[in-house]
């Protein structure tokens, strides 16, 4: 009887050696293949290169007050008149029509306002270098989730193997149960435990499919299509040495914190324009106009050049209260900047935390296996020659399950934790993670719509990069 026993064990053994052949990747899709179809394919940061897009174009509508501004006008006018006149009882009518045409040039340049106009362009520059930064902090977002998604798909994967194996196992178990149960070495009660058992590897497999179904569904949304055969590396590698090293990168490098200190700048740049409302301005303005009846000969010219200064005596407060305004804003993004860089050093320590948390359940989990393995392997020996029972066998080998599973989430947690300690790092962008896609250079769109006017060859060049870009 303990013949077949092990006979059925090793059915067992030699259909999980079978199954788990025919799971093998035939076509491995790599993490860093995902992270890259991440990038392209994410919705959300190409919006945000819209709207750092339309940030740079402010640049250009504030340096315009700085230019020269010409505009013109035309007109044709066609007037109709009839009437009667007349003295002494005497009348006669009096009807006229007359066309008059008429253009005019309007040109007027910015003479000087204290350098109000300037500053203008310098808040609009740097509110461009902060949506860089937001744009940088999108990207990161995109990328933990496609490393989230990835990972989970890997670890529901292995747990439905796991499952399967469990199920084929209890399986072999039960029918040996059955078997020794016909030649009256065990009871109907060790039928009924494996059978019970069986039941409950059927339900957790049940689960576990609906997970990864789940897993599978997140992964299609941050990565942009259904998973391939998935190929992951479980070495993890550490992207600091030490707590206080990352802390001190994360706040030199995080784009949160490089965003908010623009935001500071703006605020201060802001301040000092609101300081310059008093100021006068002067402005130079010239004009030219024609004047021609086309029903007769007449015509008229005209033009004049103006050299004018206005300025603000009293608005009712208003200024002041602009001043005012800007100053309480000016501390409030100071003090936002201090509020994120401790958020940042708490994110860091955190993902820090839990890398260390992971990498300890990881190494524990490896002990566990070996231990309940070598456990399993002596039960199961034991039952073979009478000294154990069918539960015994049964309550083995889920320790073993419970380890592998165990094993399984603690190594998915510490992937997971790494690639988040990076990102709190701010460390998690496509540059810096070497990853083959195409670069985006923001200086490039910038540089070319910030000189160019509508008829030239950076105009010409500017068409060109939208037309690329697929927004023209």
């Amino acid at each position: 009887m303990s013949k077949s026993y092990i006979g059925a064990v090793l059915r067992g053994i030699i259909g999980l050696a079978v199954a788990a052949a025919l799971t093998l990747p035939v076509r491995a899709e790599t993490l860093a293949d995902a992270l890259a179809a991440a990038y392209v394919n994410s919705g959300l940061i190409q919006q945000n290169r819209a709207l750092l897009r339309a940030a740079d174009e402010d640049v250009v509508i504030a340096a315009s007050k700085l230019r020269p501004i010409l505009q013109w006008s035309s007109s044709v006018k066609r007037s109709l008149s009839s009437g009667r006149i007349g003295s002494n009882g005497v009348y006669q009518s009096s009807d006229s029509t007359s066309t008059v045409a008429s253009a005019g040039l309007v040109a007027e340049l910015l003479i000087y306002d204290f350098g109000a106009s300037k500053l203008a362009v310098q808040v609009k520059k740097e509110a461009v270098l902060g949506t860089r930064q937001k744009l940088l902090s999108v990207e990161q977002k995109v990328l933990i989730r496609a490393v989230e998604a990835f990972t989970n798909v890997r670890r529901d994967t292995e747990k439905v193997a796991l499952r399967r194996s469990n199920l084929s196992l209890i399986t072999e178990e039960l029918r040996a149960a059955k078997d020794r149960f016909d030649v009256g070495e065990v009871t109907r009660t060790d039928v009924a435990l494996a059978e019970a058992r069986l039941a409950g590897s059927r339900s957790a497999l049940a689960a576990a499919e609906g997970t990864l179904r789940v897993s599978v569904e997140e992964y299609r949304a941050a990565i942009g299509h259904a998973p391939k055969a998935l190929n992951g590396s479980d070495k993890v590698l550490k992207p600091v040495k030490n707590l206080d090293a990352a802390k001190a990168i994360a706040v030199r490098q995080h784009p949160d914190i490089k965003e908010l200190q623009h935001s500071v700048t703006v605020a201060e740049l802001t301040l000092q324009q609101a300081q310059l409302a008093k100021k006068p301005i002067v402005k130079l303005s010239g004009s030219y106009g024609l004047t021609e009846t086309l029903t007769s000969r007449a015509y008229g010219r005209s033009g004049e050049i103006k050299l004018q200064a206005t300025g603000s005596i009293y608005q009712g407060g208003q200024i002041p209260a602009f001043v005012r305004q800007s100053a309480a804003r000016r501390d409030a993004a100071r003090y936002g900047l201090n509020l994120a860089a401790l958020a940042v050093e708490q994110n860091v320590a955190t993902a820090y935390a839990r890398l260390q948390v992971a990498t300890a359940e990881k190494e524990a989990s490896e002990l566990q296996i070996r231990a309940a393995r070598v456990a399993f392997l002596g039960v199961r020996e034991e039952a073979a020659l009478g000294a154990r029972t069918t539960l015994d066998v049964l309550n083995a080998e889920q320790e073993l399950l419970d380890a592998e599973n165990n094993k399984v989430s603690a190594l998915a947690d510490q992937q997971i934790a790494s690639y988040k300690l990076r990102s709190s790092m701010g460390r998690m962008t496509a540059d810096l993670l070497g990853l083959d896609v195409p670069k985006y250079d923001p200086e490039e769109y910038f540089s070319l719509q910030e000189n160019a006017p509508a008829v030239s060859e950076q105009g010409k060049k500017l068409d060109r990069l939208l037309k690329s870009l697929g927004k023209k």
